[in-house]
């Protein structure tokens, strides 16, 4: 019998870029309203689990369970409609669109246009920098404020899930700990939070579970704060 808490599961999943196998039978599960990570070394196949799950990239093989539904093979706008959002290493916004309108892309398959101008509202009260910076292109912008504009942007679309793909990365230490703080408050306001991350450390402490992959495979899994005290964990990711 299927577990009635899992909002996302990944069964036996195989992907590929051409003849190069990214993921080789994955198995993960996030609960709802877990922060759940998954850290590995580079190449080990977690930004490819974010694409597969987002519908970037193809799976092979296995299937993408989300809320019930398998969404394996659907389009990537089926996907942020039925509820996940990708917030994407590097950023990714647009740099010659206003703060404003990259906001609006991320509501972009929202019909309720009254309730996402309520949303802009909202976000803007949560990122007050954006509705400083509302006019601005967002290509001018540093690289915090387009983090911050990344995370609200993905916010718009009213997800279940959200997908952080490197967050702290390129960021300044003193970001960082700001960023993991918006993504654990958003975690607190109920969305489920699947993250990758290249600080194992500061995601172990904040996660509930984690994943560590190697070579497109899950290699271990366990509570987080169990994780920081593995001993594999500590020599190949921690430093210790």
């Amino acid at each position: 019998m299927p577990d009635a808490g899992v909002l996302l599961a990944l069964e036996d999943l195989h992907a590929s870029y051409g003849h190069v196998q990214a993921l080789r039978g994955l198995d993960l599960v996030v609960r709802v309203g877990e922060l759940v990570c998954l850290i590995g070394a580079n190449g080990a196949g977690k930004t490819s689990t974010l694409r597969a799950i987002s519908g970037l990239l193809r799976a092979a093989r296995g299937r993408i369970v989300f809320d019930g539904a398998p969404i394996h093979g659907a389009a990537p706008a089926a996907i942020l409609r039925a509820g996940i959002a990708h917030c994407p290493e590097g950023r990714r916004v647009f740099p010659y669109l206003t703060v404003r309108e990259n906001l609006e892309m991320g509501a972009y398959v929202r019909r309720d246009r009254r309730e996402v101008e309520d949303d802009l509202e909202r976000v803007s009260t949560h990122f007050p920098v954006l509705t400083e910076r509302r006019r601005q292109t967002a290509g001018t912008l540093s690289g915090g404020e387009q983090q911050m504009l990344a995370i609200a942007r993905a916010l718009m679309s009213r997800p279940r899930l959200i997908l952080f793909d490197e967050p702290s990365l390129g960021l300044a230490p003193a970001l960082v700990e700001t960023t993991f703080g918006i993504i654990a408050d958003i975690r607190r306001r109920g969305t489920t939070v699947l993250m990758v991350e290249q600080n194992a450390y500061l995601a172990l402490r904040m996660a509930d579970r984690a994943y560590v992959m190697e070579t497109g495979r899950i290699v271990l899994e366990g509570p987080a704060r169990a994780l920081l005290d593995d001993d594999h964990v500590r020599r190949a990711y921690l430093g210790a």
